[in-house]
């Protein structure tokens, strides 16, 4: 299963001494935090890592804290580059990992820091990459396709089909789609895979059963979603038909302009605290921020803010998971023991062009989040 790159570069070798870079210092409080991002790759810096490194400057200086310390690593986009830059930060002394991005490079930082007992917070988009003690952060298709589900339960729909692309992010929504069903009581009469690029046949044979679902769910990427829409309108299977519904990944201009999803819902974080973090982030380094920056941003601030509230305790799996979760510029998040996540998200309609949120993304949990 591999990671969602996020058009990072894929890194070099790693050095044959495999040791870390002394790598950047930010602060200088007594308890130490380690930062491992890919600020290398295979064609020289990073444009993602520096994000992450900025996006941490900028929750230090946003805390006004002076009691910790950020040693930054960079793991060189490799996995023997990310157990180095982590065996380095624990030994100058970090008490929690944040980071790495990939998923190898996750599984090598947690091995390394499973050994000395400290907690990853990780960036992976990989489920395969959590585990106990090591927990993701990011925004996980299992989150968006629950959401979803579970919002067309709620209005009432009763029979869902899927058309899924045969590929990582396909396979890993058609799982948590078929659990989801299960679990809010709809009934999936069927599920078509196609061959990226090639969904024509399986929209056929869609839209000859159209009569079996009232919704139709659409993992696919916004840039494969032009080619999908011209065959649901060919079919006669647009929103106006049956209730299409898509993740995160089509918060897209590419996506809101299409004629078949109009009227489509799709899951997503809200904008508007991004867009707040984004704006400051230009001001203080005079470019925009990757989108994932503010998982490194969230990542720093729970960690000064545990530092200061929680004790010795601060990093331990029970303040971690807490069920109440926490606040991050992308909204409320929490950890779950195995290592993944939950986040609160909001449901968007997309018509004319644009998306409207047509259910809030909640402030706080409920239930105990196992």
């Amino acid at each position: 299963m591999r990671d969602l790159r996020l058009g990072a570069p894929a890194g070099p070798a790693a050095p044959t001494d495999q040791q870390a870079d002394a790598g950047e210092v930010i602060g200088n409080g007594a308890v130490k935090i380690g930062l491992v991002v890919p600020l290398t790759g295979a064609n020289g810096p990073s444009s993602v890592g520096a994000s992450l490194r900025n996006a941490a400057k900028l929750a230090y200086a946003d805390s006004g804290t002076n009691d910790v310390t950020i040693l930054v690593k960079d793991d060189r986009s490799t996995p023997a580059g990310a157990a180095a830059a982590t065996q380095a930060a624990i030994n100058e002394g970090a008490e929690i990992i944040l980071g790495p991005v990939f998923a190898t490079d996750v599984k090598e930082a947690g091995r390394v820091a499973r050994s000395s007992s400290r907690p990853v917070i990780a960036f992976s988009t990989d489920a395969s990459a959590a585990g106990r003690g090591n927990y993701l952060l990011s925004f996980l298709v299992e989150g968006y396709v629950e959401r979803g589900v579970e919002f067309a339960a709620q209005k009432g729909k009763k029979s869902i089909a899927a058309l899924v692309p045969e590929n990582d992010y396909g396979t890993l929504a058609m799982a948590q789609f078929q659990q989801s069903a299960a679990n809010h009581g709809l009934r999936v009469p069927m599920i078509e895979r196609y061959k990226p690029g090639a969904s024509a046949e399986s929209v056929k044979r869609l839209a000859a059963a159209r009569d079996q679902f009232d919704a139709l769910f659409i993992p696919e990427q916004a840039d494969a979603m032009a080619a999908v829409s011209k065959e649901l309108v060919a079919n006669g299977l647009d929103s106006k038909k049956v209730q299409i519904i898509g993740t995160g990944l089509w918060n897209d201009s590419r996506t809101l302009a299409l004629p078949a999803l109009q009227g489509a819902w799709f899951t997503a974080p809200e904008n508007a605290g991004f867009n707040a973090f984004a704006q400051r982030y230009k001001a203080k380094f005079g470019s925009d921020p990757a989108r994932i920056a503010t998982l490194a941003y969230d990542a720093v601030s729970l960690a000064i803010a545990l530092s200061r509230t929680q004790g010795s305790q601060r990093y331990s799996e029970s303040v971690l998971t807490n069920p109440s979760g926490f606040n991050g510029a992308d909204g409320v998040f929490r950890f779950r023991p195995d290592g993944m996540n939950e986040r609160g998200l909001s449901v968007l309609e997309i018509n004319g062009g644009a998306a409207k949120i047509i259910s809030p993304a909640p402030r706080s949990f409920t239930g105990n989040g196992a």
